[in-house]
């Protein structure tokens, strides 16, 4: 439960950002690598097969995420 809600933080940091006027790309990096801390840390601790293939769909879509944020100055 704690990963989660800190992910559910970060992921509406992350928006909050992205509506911002200013360009902020290190800080969307930031938050991109504390996304997929968060969803390291949930799929190391659930011992379940559905959990794991959603934590492997996650990792992906962070990463893409991440390397898009990296564009940004």
């Amino acid at each position: 439960t704690e990963e989660l809600v800190r992910l559910d933080s970060h992921l509406n940091q992350f928006r909050e950002v992205m509506q911002s006027e200013q360009s902020q790309g290190r800080k969307l990096d930031f938050i991109t690598q504390e996304l997929f801390r968060e969803i390291n840390t949930i799929g190391s601790k659930a011992n379940d097969a559905t959990i794991a293939n959603c934590v492997v769909e996650a990792k992906t879509v962070v990463e893409r995420i991440r390397e898009q944020v990296q564009n940004i100055e």
